[in-house]
């Protein structure tokens, strides 16, 4: 079995860092696919903090978040992701999970070295769709 499908079979819960209330946007898309397929997402926006997204609590950091979360998902820039790996470590989570574009060798150094796993420049929708449901798409579509 793939790393990404172990990931995805093995933990449903999830931090989505940079999720915002424009539902048109790629992490509010994400999230809404995740939701559906069975996982629960905890957005974290620290402008969105206290609103609701999806009927979800927004957060302002993962360290806010009071129950356990499994996977990080960051949706926010490569030079932010040290201090999101930092967090995910005092979290205790499985994994950080970096969408596609996002990179951080230091990061991934630094997660590994605690046992955490990694993911960078992949997106969890798509994964999702093309080891569960054998779809590939060339580009995520904005509609379920």
């Amino acid at each position: 079995m793939s790393q990404i499908k172990d990931i995805l079979s093995k933990y449903k819960t999830i931090a989505m860092i940079g999720v915002s209330n424009d539902q048109t946007k790629p992490s509010t898309i994400v999230m809404k696919y995740m939701q559906k397929y069975g996982y629960k997402v905890f957005p974290v926006n620290p402008s969105a903090k206290g609103q609701k997204i999806l009927g979800e609590e927004v957060y302002a950091k993962i360290t806010d978040i009071k129950k356990n979360i499994d996977i990080v998902d960051v949706f926010r820039p490569s030079r932010e992701v040290m201090s999101i790996a930092e967090d995910t470590m005092k979290i205790g989570a499985k994994v950080l999970w970096l969408q596609l574009g996002i990179r951080d060798e230091n990061a991934k150094e630094l997660v590994e070295k605690n046992h955490i796993e990694y993911v960078e420049n992949k997106c969890t929708k798509m994964e999702y769709q093309k080891h569960f449901l054998k779809v590939r798409q060339a580009f995520p579509v904005l509609s379920d």
